[in-house]
């Protein structure tokens, strides 16, 4: 049987590609957000950084938290 997934999923699972992308890229090379967005916020020590790298972390968890208990809904569902 097919399983019916709802577009929350598909917006769930983008965000949690897209955090641990931004994360990987982050913890590599942090220099991009000054390149990017040309200032630097901590005048260079890197704090800001590293507060970016653990925002990213928590927010591609979270996404792969929701993600998982939507897909075990639709698993729940199909079942019944």
């Amino acid at each position: 049987m097919k399983r019916k997934l709802r577009t929350i999923f598909w917006w769930e699972a983008a965000g949690a590609v897209a955090s641990a992308v931004l994360f990987i890229i982050t913890l590599f090379n942090r220099e991009w957000i000054e390149i990017v967005f040309g200032v630097e916020p901590d005048g260079g020590n890197g704090t800001m950084e590293w507060a970016v790298v653990i925002v990213l972390a928590a927010l591609m968890l979270l996404s792969l938290t929701l993600v998982g208990r939507e897909w075990r809904r639709s698993v729940v569902r199909e079942a019944t």
